[in-house]
């Protein structure tokens, strides 16, 4: 019998915690973890209280063709590490790794290149969290240092002629 390496297994949490999402496009799940501790665990969803896009059969990004990696603020939900984030106390996410998995819904494809947006990128950075590890196959990951995010900070690309 095979044993899943450790990294797999947090994936595969992810991508089971992915299965609770209310995205018409996209499952993301993700989980942080701290010390081989599970902290919390996020999913895309409406904020409580609001009716999620399966719930009113639609999405507005799709309706106006909107790109992956485009126009958030017209989403109904909350991403994943967000949810994720706003679940864990601060204090258990510093130098945490969160773990993230991303499914096409239309395919059940992994997401291609998938890797936290610009605004969870600055959730991350925020609570701490120190390594992002994204799933790429099934068996397959990157693992990205947060501090790059910061270093790197594309918030800033094209303002100061960079």
């Amino acid at each position: 019998m095979h044993r899943r390496d450790k990294t797999n297994y947090y994936l595969d949490l992810a991508e089971t915690v992915s299965q609770r999402c209310t995205c018409l496009r996209r499952h993301y799940g993700a989980v942080i973890v701290k010390n081989d501790e599970v902290i919390s665990t996020g999913y895309v969803g409406a904020p409580r209280g609001r009716k999620n896009c399966t719930d009113i059969g639609k999405c507005v990004r799709v309706e106006r063709n909107i790109p992956r990696g485009e126009r958030y603020e017209l989403c109904r939900s909350v991403h994943a590490e967000a949810n994720a984030i706003i679940s864990a106390p601060r204090d258990k996410m510093i130098d945490a790794t969160l773990y993230l998995v991303g499914k096409e819904v239309s395919t059940g494809d992994y997401v291609k290149n998938a890797v936290c947006c610009s605004m969870c990128k600055r959730m991350v950075i925020n609570a701490g969290i120190a390594r992002v590890i994204v799933r790429d196959d099934h068996d397959r990951f990157r693992e990205i240092d947060v501090q790059d995010w910061i270093i790197n900070d594309e918030s800033i690309e094209g303002v100061f002629g960079y």
